[in-house]
C-alpha cells in the first residue's frame, strides 16, 4: 500500500470528478439495502421536484387574475357582490389548489425526512456489517500493518460519516427535475437568461471542487496522526490503563500530546478555511452581478409592455429560485465529488484481497489426525523486517503427542505457532498435515480444528460465560458445553465466586461489571481453548499471572484433557513443561535440541543452562 503521505492532490477537473465512479457501487449498496425504501423515496423527490414550478406558476395565474379583475370598469363594490357576481370562481380555485399544493410540500417534506433517516440509518448498519464482514477475511499480516490501519480507520469513518451523501444525493436528483422545470418555464420567454445564469455560476463552482479536493487530501495525508490523537484520547480517559496513567503521573504527558496534535489539526484547517471563504465569497458576488443583470432586464420588459405584472412574477420568481437551485445543485455537485473521494476509502478497503485463501477443491481436516505436522525446512520473515523469524525449521509434531516449546523470547516459538494455524505461510519450505500441504486442507476447517489461546488473549467485556463461548460460539447456547470447559481450565473456582455466575459481566468497561485478577482472566481464557473441542490444542504462554503451582496445576490438567489430542504447549517455566512427551528447544528460530526433560538435561545446552539458571532462582 501507498504511504498516505504520497498521494498527489488531485488537480485536474478529470482527477477531481473520477471518483464519481464510487457512487456506482454505493447506489447498489443502498438498493440492496431496502428496494422498497429507496423507490419509495424516489417518487417522494420526484413528486416535490415538481411542487416549486407549479405553485410559482399558480402565483403567476393569481396575479394576473387579480389584476384583470382590479382593472374592471364597472366590479362589484362589495364582498357579497363579488362573490354572487361570480368573478371569484376561478380565483378561488387557484387559490384552493395553492393552499393544497403548500400541504402537499409540507407533508411530502416530512415524509422525505422520515424515508431519509430510516434508508440513511439502514446503510450506515448494512456497510458496517459488511467492512467487519470483509475484514473478517483478510490476513493477520495485513492488520500488522500500519498503512493498513489506515486504510482501516479511513474506511470505518465512511461507514458513518456519508450519512449526508445519501441524502444528497437524492436531493440532487429532486434538484435536476425541479431545475428542468424552472429551465422550460424561462425558455419560453428568454433563452439567453439561462445561459448568462449557468455562467455566472461556474466560477463558484470551480472554486468548491478545488477546495473540496484540498480537503480531502488534507485529511487523507493527516490519517496517522488523527489515529495518534483517537489513541492519546482513549489512552488518557480509559478503564484499561487508568492505573498506569494515574501511578506514572501520566495526565500532563497525554493532554500536553493531545493539545499539540489537535492545535496541528487546526491551524491547518483554519488555514484551508480562510482561503476558502476568501474565494467563495469574490467567486459567489460574479453570480449575485449576473442575477441583477438578468433582473433588470425582466424588469425593463415588463415597463414596455412585454410582459404582464404575472410574468414578472413568475420570470423573476423563476429566475431567482433558479439561481438559487443552480447555485445549490452545482455547489452540492462538487460536494458530491469530494465525498466520492472520501466514498472510495471504502470501496478501496473492499478491494483489499486476503492472500491466504482455501484452494478451489480444499481437502477436509483429517478426523482423527494420524501422521501429525511436519515442518520441512521452513522458513519466515515478517514483512518489513530484515531478519528471518525461523529458518530451516525442520521437525515433526507426531499425532497424539504433547509437545512443549522452549526458548528466550525472540526465539520463534510463536511464530511457530501462527504458521501452524496459517495466520502467516511459510515464506520458505512447507508444513505436512498428515503427509498433504497445509494450503491443501480447508482454511475454517484448519483453524475450526485447532484451539490455541494466545499470551495476549483477548478480555471481552462480556458475560463470563460468554467469555469462554468464544472458543465454539456457534455452541454458546450449549452451557453443558460451556460449564465442562470452565472445569477443565478451573475456571470454574473463578465463576462460583462471581454474584452472577456465568451470567455475571466481567470488566470494568460496563455497568455491573467485575474485574477479574490476571490469573483469573487467564483460566477464562484457557476455558476458550476445550470449548473448542479440537483435535490440536496450544497454550501460547497463557499462565504468565499465574504463580508456579497454579501454572503446574493446570499444565497437569493439560496433558490429562489432551490424551488422544496433538498438544503443544508454551511456557519459561521449566519445572511445567517437563511433562511433555517431547521438549523442542528453540533458539535463532531453529530447533536446538529435542528431546525429554531427563534427556536435555543430560546434555550441554542452552535448555541446561536456562534450567540451571531458572532453578538457582528457587535456592
Amino acid at each position: 500500500m501507498s504511504d498516505p503521505r504520497s498521494i498527489p492532490n488531485p488537480r485536474t477537473f478529470k482527477e477531481r470528478f473520477g471518483a464519481l465512479r464510487t457512487l456506482r457501487p454505493f447506489i447498489a449498496m443502498v438498493w440492496r439495502t431496502s428496494p422498497n425504501l429507496t423507490i419509495g423515496l424516489l417518487l417522494l423527490r420526484l413528486v416535490r421536484a415538481l411542487v416549486p414550478i407549479v405553485s410559482l406558476y399558480i402565483a403567476k395565474l393569481i396575479i394576473d387574475d387579480v389584476v384583470k379583475l382590479v382593472q374592471m370598469p364597472d366590479r362589484p363594490a362589495t364582498l357579497q357582490d363579488w362573490l354572487q357576481s361570480g368573478l371569484l370562481s376561478y380565483l378561488g380555485l387557484l387559490l384552493a389548489v395553492e393552499f393544497a399544493l403548500a400541504v402537499l410540500s409540507d407533508l411530502l417534506a416530512r415524509l422525505g425526512t422520515l424515508a431519509d433517516s430510516l434508508l440513511s440509518e439502514r446503510v450506515t448498519n448494512a456497510s458496517s456489517v459488511s467492512l467487519m464482514e470483509h475484514a473478517a477475511t483478510l490476513d493477520l499480516e495485513d492488520f500488522e500493518d500500519a498503512e493498513f490501519q489506515d486504510q482501516l480507520e479511513r474506511a470505518r469513518r465512511q461507514t458513518s460519516g456519508r450519512l449526508t451523501l445519501l441524502t444528497q444525493l437524492f436531493g440532487q436528483a429532486q434538484q435536476i427535475v425541479t431545475v428542468a422545470s424552472f429551465v422550460g418555464g424561462l425558455l419560453i420567454y428568454a433563452p439567453w437568461l439561462v445561459v448568462m445564469l449557468a455562467v455566472a455560476l461556474l466560477p463558484m463552482f470551480w472554486g468548491e471542487a478545488h477546495f473540496n479536493a484540498r480537503t480531502y487530501t488534507l485529511d487523507f495525508g493527516r490519517t496517522p496522526e488523527r489515529r495518534e490523537l483517537d489513541y492519546v484520547r482513549q489512552t488518557a480517559a480509559s478503564v484499561e490503563t487508568a492505573k498506569e496513567v494515574k501511578v506514572f503521573g501520566l495526565n500532563r504527558f497525554l493532554i500536553d500530546r493531545y493539545r499539540t496534535l489537535a492545535d496541528e489539526f487546526y491551524t491547518a484547517n483554519r488555514r484551508l478555511a480562510i482561503q476558502r471563504a476568501s474565494w467563495g465569497g469574490a467567486l459567489s458576488t460574479i453570480g449575485t452581478i449576473g442575477y441583477y443583470v438578468a433582473y433588470a432586464y425582466i424588469v425593463w420588459r415588463t415597463l414596455t409592455g412585454e410582459f404582464s405584472i404575472g410574468d414578472l412574477t413568475f420570470l423573476s420568481g423563476s429566475f431567482l429560485r433558479l439561481r438559487g437551485l443552480l447555485e445549490n445543485l452545482l455547489v452540492t455537485f462538487s460536494s458530491t465529488a469530494a465525498q466520492a473521494l472520501y466514498l472510495n476509502d471504502l470501496f478501496s478497503f473492499f478491494d483489499t484481497r486476503p492472500e491466504i485463501l482455501s484452494p478451489p477443491d480444499p481437502r477436509p481436516f483429517p478426523q482423527p489426525i494420524r501422521q501429525g505436522f511436519t515442518f520441512e525446512d521452513v522458513g519466515f520473515i515478517y514483512p518489513g523486517n530484515e531478519h528471518w523469524a525461523v529458518r530451516h525449521l525442520s521437525f515433526t509434531l507426531k499425532a497424539g503427542e504433547v509437545v512443549a516449546l522452549v526458548g528466550e523470547n525472540g526465539a520463534g516459538k510463536t511464530t511457530l505457532v501462527k504458521l501452524l494455524t496459517r495466520l502467516y505461510d511459510p515464506d520458505e519450505g512447507r508444513i505436512l498435515l498428515d503427509g498433504r500441504d497445509l494450503c491443501e486442507y480447508d482454511l475454517d476447517g484448519l483453524r475450526g480444528n485447532i484451539g490455541v489461546i494466545f499470551q495476549d488473549f483477548v478480555r471481552y467485556n462480556f458475560t463470563a460465560g460468554d467469555n469462554i463461548a468464544v472458543g465454539r460460539i456457534e455452541a454458546r447456547a450449549d452451557a453443558a458445553r460451556v460449564q465442562r470447559a470452565a472445569e477443565s481450565s478451573q475456571a470454574d473456582q473463578v465463576i462460583a465466586r462471581l454474584l452472577g455466575g456465568y451470567d455475571q459481566r466481567i470488566g470494568k468497561r460496563f455497568k455491573n461489571g467485575v474485574e477479574l485478577s490476571g490469573g483469573e482472566w487467564q483460566k477464562i481464557a484457557i476455558a476458550r481453548a476445550y470449548m473448542r473441542e479440537a483435535e490440536v490444542l496450544i497454550l501460547d504462554e497463557p499462565t504468565a499471572a499465574l504463580d508456579a503451582r497454579a501454572e503446574f496445576e493446570v499444565f497437569q490438567r493439560f496433558k490429562e484433557l489432551s490424551r488422544g489430542k496433538t498438544a503443544v504447549l508454551i511456557s519459561h517455566r521449566f519445572s511445567s513443561v517437563r511433562m511433555a512427551d517431547r521438549i523442542f528447544v528453540l533458539a535463532d528460530g531453529q530447533v536446538q535440541a529435542a528431546g525429554t526433560h531427563e534427556e536435555l538435561l543430560a546434555q550441554p545446552g542452552l535448555y541446561a543452562e536456562l534450567f540451571e539458571l531458572q532453578a538457582a532462582g528457587y535456592r
